[in-house]
């Protein structure tokens, strides 16, 4: 639909349907035990960073809306809303609302998890996903006004951000080890590196889920959590998964599988500071170098598709003429040669009496990518540059390497794509928050900018489309394949499983859109 007309919808006052199945739900004792491959790092969903700090937050808090496995924006805390111009959101908080701990859920609640958020001393990592937002007001209890600098498409697709309790934090409680939500469970323990236990929350507003406990299994190895599923020992596992295992499990009759696109790319992230690979021509020769058929057909085994850009193919903004370079070894050989590097006798490119040598970079847990790598650099010895590969856990690779922007190239994904916005403006403007590798073009800036303050569709796909063709010449990101998603789950389960690529676990516990 086009925005104009998605906004003119939005001018009217919202009475919309409840997101969830609210009848009184038959219960189950039996707790439902879900794999996952990395801990949460905290569980105050203002700071989460990592796919089980996203989905556990998901479950424990709850946002002004929720979002379906389409994508569609539906009310959640919030029963009704108004645009009554472009830059101003009004939202109606339902009647009654408490967090699990029995304390009222109002506006004010509301303000504070914004404002805080806001605030650049938190070091938010989605702030930017917020910052067209220049006042939050408490109208009354049950009333929050939002305005905006300017239009801002995807401010409702964010807004499913979980509610923090104002008065528990300001109280001095740490709300990501002790979380506090009004989302459909609550926290009764949480054994770091081991497992996350929930119980239902009576006092969610839609009333409690079908799945009065669930755990998730923190099960770093992704073939040991396909063996620990096929025991037996777990109820669900998901994304990622390796593709020996997903085509094992999806001819087992006792398994319910979904398996389609996800939300999700892999790529590589240049470090654009680095001195090697500042230059866009560098960053274009080495990208020449990435074989994505083989990494896709023989190591993803199909799971995942080559990627042509930033932009999904899913998406609304995709088109298939915006490409980056292909895999051409005797292209990135001409590039090298113009920059003026040559061969020595052992066949390392040399300039200036320094070699060609980079460090590629990728974490632990995910074998595929590990093989990714260790493929990438045979192919770059072979051209020339002298790769080395640092193999890392999680913790040490994420937050203290590329985080710091301490890497080279480091392969890893994002997930959660719900908008082309989602990907590029906090990762790849200027100052970004999540722009580790530092790039920096002042018209992708602006075309960004286009992009999410465009009030129609039409008009939003053009300017992400502009920055996409900059990006996939310049190559700050070299995106290797679009994630599928997976997700296999006991024929034993007591309720109607209903998958959603972005991995979140409602439709997990008896909630169904």
């Amino acid at each position: 639909m086009p925005m104009k007309k998605t906004h003119l919808a939005l001018v009217a006052a919202f009475a919309l349907a409840a997101p969830f199945t609210t009848a009184v739900r038959a219960q189950t004792a039996k707790p439902v035990v879900i794999g996952t491959d990395v801990d949460a790092g905290t569980l105050d969903p203002r700071l989460t960073r990592d796919t089980t700090a996203y989905r556990t937050t998901d479950l424990i808090y709850a946002g002004l809306v929720h979002l379906t496995p389409t994508l569609e924006p539906k009310p959640d805390l919030a029963e009704s809303w108004t645009t009554p111009d472009p830059k101003t959101w009004i939202f109606k908080l339902r009647a009654g609302l408490k967090f699990s701990d029995g304390s009222p859920l109002t506006a004010d609640d509301v303000v504070f998890t914004y404002t805080t958020l806001l605030n650049p001393s938190m070091n938010a990592p989605q702030r930017a996903l917020y910052t067209p937002i220049t006042s939050i007001e408490a109208v009354d209890a049950q009333t929050v006004k939002f305005t905006l600098s300017a239009p801002y498409a995807p401010l409702l697709t964010y807004l499913d951000l979980g509610v923090t309790p104002k008065k528990l934090v300001e109280s001095g409680q740490d709300i990501g080890l002790k979380p506090v939500g009004s989302g459909p469970m609550k926290l009764v323990s949480w054994t770091r590196g081991s497992e996350i236990a929930l119980e239902a929350n009576p006092n969610y507003w839609a009333g409690a889920p079908k799945v009065q406990r669930l755990t998730l299994k923190i099960i770093g190895d992704n073939t040991s959590r396909a063996q620990a599923f096929e025991a037996g020992d777990l109820d669900a596992i998901q994304s990622p998964l390796s593709p020996q295992d997903i085509a094992r499990l999806a001819k087992d009759q006792r398994f319910g599988a979904v398996v389609t696109a996800g939300l999700g790319v892999t790529y590589l992230n240049f470090n654009a500071r680095d001195p090697l690979l500042a230059e866009p021509k560098m960053r274009k020769a080495l990208g020449m170098l990435v074989d994505q058929k083989t990494i896709v057909d023989d190591i993803y085994r199909g799971v995942d598709q080559v990627a042509n850009s930033v932009l999904l193919p899913s998406s609304w903004a995709y088109s298939a003429s915006i490409k980056q370079p292909d895999f051409d070894v005797k292209g990135a050989a001409a590039l090298f040669a113009e920059m003026g590097w040559k061969k020595n006798k052992d066949g390392i490119l040399e300039k200036d009496g320094k070699k060609l040598a980079l460090t590629l970079s990728t974490h632990s847990e995910d074998p595929n990518r590990v093989q990714t790598l260790e493929f990438m650099q045979a192919i770059f010895r072979e051209a020339g540059v002298e790769a080395k590969a640092q193999i890392t856990d999680w913790p040490s690779f994420s937050t203290n390497y590329v985080q710091k922007s301490q890497h080279q190239i480091a392969l890893l994904g994002w997930l959660n794509i719900v908008d082309p916005d989602r990907l590029l403006f906090a990762q790849l403007t200027t100052g970004g928050s999540t722009n580790w590798g530092g790039y920096s073009n002042p018209a992708v800036d602006a075309a960004l900018q286009e992009g999410r303050s465009a009030l129609d569709q039409a008009g939003r796909a053009a300017a992400y489309r502009k920055a996409a063709t900059i990006l996939a010449e310049e190559l700050p990101y070299y995106i290797i394949s679009d994630q599928g998603y997976q997700l296999f789950y006991s024929r034993k389960l007591p309720l109607t499983v209903q998958a959603t690529p972005r991995g979140n676990l409602r439709g997990l516990i008896g909630f169904n859109d």
